[in-house]
């Protein structure tokens, strides 16, 4: 049974992430995605909060799992017997990053393998810092958030 998980902040889930979910949910038995509470980050939702909204917007595809993690990768990996990591590149500069954190990764765990999926070209333009960008000035995120969240992120910035 291979488990893969597909790790990030998802401050929002933006349609772009649910792309790539959808996708990798074809290639491994389990999916998981694993929200990272990334200390560096100061997030907009918290951690329990994406993972609701995940939780919301993946119900229909019954091998996703959503949880939420600290620390290292390898570590969460080691943890869910995960054998392949999942990352998504929008563009070049993405795949220089994200080689690098293979790279370390694989250092610390021989038996983590990586796929890298190029963002569905619709997408490529999206992520969620823009997101909250135009959400804090009240813009219109339809076409960036999947439907069952849009009030959700828009409500947090009314309360700003």
């Amino acid at each position: 049974m291979v488990v893969g998980i597909y790790p990030g902040s998802f401050d929002p889930v933006t349609l772009g992430h649910l792309d790539l979910i959808k996708r990798s949910a074809k290639m491994v038995d389990t999916l998981i995605v694993g929200v990272l509470n990334n200390k560096k980050k100061v997030p907009v939702f918290t951690e329990e909060e994406k993972k609701s909204m995940i939780e919301l917007v993946t119900k229909d595809i019954p091998n996703v799992q959503v949880e939420v993690f600290e620390g290292l990768l390898v570590d969460f990996a080691r943890i869910k017997k995960a054998g392949v990591i999942i990352r998504g590149l929008r563009a070049v500069s993405d795949f220089e990053y994200e080689l690098q954190m293979t790279q370390l990764n694989r250092q610390l765990e021989k038996s983590l393998d990586n796929i890298f999926l190029t963002a569905s070209l619709e997408y490529t333009y999206l992520s969620s810092s823009a997101v909250r960008e135009i959400a804090s000035y009240h813009g219109d995120i339809s076409s960036m958030v999947p439907a069952q969240i849009i009030d959700l992120v828009e409500e947090k910035y009314k309360k700003k």
